[in-house]
Formats: C-alpha cells, sequence, structure tokens
C-alpha cells in the first residue's frame, strides 16, 4: 500500500530553531590560591629548666630524637631561643601550646612552669 502524500512530502527531521550559537562563557582568570608561609615553633631558654627536661619534652612533643633534642638543648642555652620545628601555622600554634602545657620539670623543685615559646613567620 503506497503511503499517502503527505507523510511522503514530510521533511525527514524537524526544521532546526534559527538562533545564534551558544557561546560558552569564558572563565575568569584567577590565580590559584596561595600557600600560607611556614611557620617556625622558638622554645626560649630560661635559667630554670634541665636539659634533660628539654631533651625529654622535645621527645614527647615533637618526636625528635634524644641526640636532635640535646643539640636544641645545647643551642636554646647558648644562644636563648631555638627553632624546634618548621609547620604550618595551625600545627605551629598548637605545638606552641604543647611546650607551654608540658609542665614543670620534676627535677628543680624550685621549678613551677613549663617553658616557654613562640611562633614566627619562616618569611
Amino acid at each position: 500500500m503506497p503511503a499517502p502524500a503527505e507523510i511522503r512530502n514530510a521533511p525527514a527531521s524537524p526544521p532546526r530553531p534559527r538562533v545564534a550559537p551558544q557561546q560558552p562563557r569564558a572563565l575568569p582568570r584567577t590565580a590559584p590560591p596561595a600557600l600560607e608561609p611556614p611557620w617556625h615553633v622558638i622554645l626560649h631558654d630560661d635559667d630554670v629548666h634541665t636539659h634533660e627536661y628539654v631533651i625529654e619534652m622535645l621527645g614527647a612533643v615533637f618526636g625528635h630524637s634524644p641526640e636532635l633534642a640535646l643539640k636544641m638543648a645545647r643551642a636554646v642555652h647558648a644562644s636563648g631561643r631555638v627553632i624546634v620545628v618548621t609547620v604550618h601555622k595551625e600545627l605551629a600554634e598548637l605545638r606552641q601550646q604543647q611546650i607551654e602545657e608540658y609542665g614543670p620539670d620534676q627535677r628543680v623543685p624550685e621549678c613551677r612552669c613549663s617553658m616557654r615559646a613562640t611562633i614566627e613567620c619562616s618569611e
């Protein structure tokens, strides 16, 4: 059976609408976020805490070996301060707090507090 004339003359696909092609919008060019600089945790000397205390505390807080902790204990005694670690700011603040909350040196009866630490930007 032959197809009716309307079907035979119908276009194969519907006509496309006449619109301007959509151009992808260019993304704004921005620089990637800058990385924060590292921060130093600085241990300050005092006349109360022993080298043994410093070695013990640095091992407990930072996991420093006894050899490295001894070098740092000698350096803080000689110069008044030593960088004990360089990390991102949040961790530096935590390590400073841990040093200052470590407790007194039990080897020295007049010792009543922990050592003092500060943080400084490395740049």
